[in-house]
């Protein structure tokens, strides 16, 4: 069938496969670095607990089988094994069913850890590096000419991607339809990166400029992604261009690198594919039809809910994350707040004691210190915590768990954070955690003071507990 391939995709396809391997190894060295204080056996959500709850069929995972912290350890690092070996290029030595087994791996592993990971894992990227995962295992190698209906299908993701995203924000916060969004966003986003304080004080005109460019890229050009060429290519720059400029902006982990990887499948990059193309085995032919129509199949579902007005974001419908739906920020936040936790050691909690403050690496708490680049690694600590300061819900399942590990001098726990006050040999009689409204310092109040934040106390988040008690609920 010739027009079953794109040779002029040779290098399209070379140029994502590792691009999407680089994505991979950093997932799994998120996951294996913070999986002991989050999912270990005795971390704050055990897998053991889990997985004794929900059926495999609602949550595939090799973990189902059997639960060790040190078979998550040799899951998680031999993922990023793999991820390294695609990164290399080696898939490229292997016949082609070699080669597609090889990228099967990181998709079933990643799978694996994704389906227990619980709310620690509940973010729309996860599912993104799972369907574009899937995806990649049926782009083929030098056996063969890049599949046409795959490259088609990695479009699509990005034009769910793109244009859900789009959606989600028209039928949600009046700030994106009256082009205000931006006046908060880079001040109240869950992770601020170094120079977001710079994007917070751009002029009120360049952030309105700024979300109708956004508009643009993610209602219009999307649809550009199925034109002929160099239409499609021009396209898929400009959604590069944006992604990178979110990049400069925040630390949104791998969402805005994932979407850099699938707008670079649909770039015709210049060179010329080998002479003569070699032909499609006819095996090879069947079987990625074969997903092509199960996939399309499996795309009723998310199109209904882009469509529906009661749109929702970042959901899988099926276990298995073949096809979901995205979307992101279709509400902003006005306001900043941030739960603070703090121990003491005196024997009875006052107000006046002697209460050290607990410096997480990647949220706000000390003023003076600046945010730091951390994407496209995923501090999942960090994310919740901001989950946490809008709505004491977010943290019900989690926060006491947090609180008793800080109590403990868990040594897990406090490797997820920048900082500890107190020595290792010596935990807090008591932790707390307070509630704090923060603010950008202005030009005048960032040279007089260092500070790059502002924060005045609210409330209350939990009362002071400690061990032998009961631990207080926020």
């Amino acid at each position: 069938m010739g027009w079953f391939t794109a040779p002029d995709y040779w290098m399209g396809r070379l140029v994502f496969q590792r691009a999407l391997a680089a994505v991979y190894l950093v997932s799994f060295l998120t996951a294996a670095l913070q999986f002991r204080a989050l999912l270990g056996e005795r971390g704050m959500l055990p897998i053991p607990r889990f997985v004794a709850r929900v059926p495999f069929r609602r949550a595939p995972s090799l973990f189902h089988l059997r639960y060790s912290d040190r078979l998550f350890a040799q899951v998680a690092w031999g993922g990023c094994a793999v991820s390294a070996v695609l990164l290399a290029g080696l898939d490229g030595w292997l016949p082609l069913w070699g080669c597609m087994l090889l990228w099967l791996v990181p998709w079933a592993l990643y799978l694996s850890i994704v389906n227990v990971g619980q709310t620690w894992y509940g973010f729309g990227w996860e599912s993104l590096l799972l369907e574009t995962g899937f995806l990649a295992v049926f782009l083929g190698n030098g056996e063969v000419a890049p599949p046409v209906v795959v490259l088609f299908l990695l479009r699509w993701i990005l034009f769910r991607v793109e244009f859900g995203a789009g959606l989600i924000k028209m039928r949600g916060d009046a700030c994106w339809r009256n082009l205000t969004c931006l006046y908060y966003h880079h001040e109240t986003q869950p992770m601020p990166g170094p120079l977001s304080w710079f994007f917070h004080h751009l002029p009120a005109p360049l952030h309105k400029a700024e979300t109708a460019a956004n508009h643009v890229t993610q209602l219009v050009v999307p649809f550009l992604l199925f034109t002929p060429q160099p239409i499609a290519t021009a396209a898929a720059s400009l959604m590069i261009l944006t992604q990178l400029w979110l990049v400069l902006s925040g630390n949104f982990a791998w969402l805005n690198w994932i979407t850099v990887v699938l707008a670079l499948s649909a770039v015709r990059w210049p060179g010329s594919p080998p002479s003569p193309v070699p032909a499609t085995p006819l095996w090879y032919e069947v079987v990625v039809l074969a997903v092509a129509v199960l996939l399309a199949g499996l795309s009723y579902r998310p199109v209904l809910n882009m469509v529906s007005r009661r749109q929702v974001m970042n959901r899988s419908f099926d276990p298995l994350h073949l096809v979901n739906t995205y979307g992101a920020f279709g509400s902003v936040s006005r306001v900043r707040y941030e739960v603070v936790i703090e121990g003491t050691l005196d024997e009875v909690p006052r107000e006046d004691s002697d209460w050290r403050e607990y410096e997480f690496r990647g949220k706000p708490g000390d003023v003076r210190h600046w945010p730091r680049q951390f994407a496209p690694y995923h501090l999942r600590l960090d994310w919740l915590m901001w989950f946490a300061a809008l709505s004491p819900a977010y943290a019900g399942p989690w926060f006491g768990a947090l609180v008793e590990r800080l109590l403990e001098n868990d040594r897990d726990t406090l490797r997820l954070l920048r900082r500890s006050p107190f020595p290792p040999d010596r935990p807090p009689r008591y932790v707390r955690a307070r509630l704090f409204r923060y603010r950008y310092t202005t030009w005048q109040e960032l040279r007089a003071t260092g500070a790059c934040w502002d924060r005045t106390y609210v409330r209350e988040f939990l009362a002071p507990s400690r061990l032998a008690g009961t631990v207080g609920r926020a």
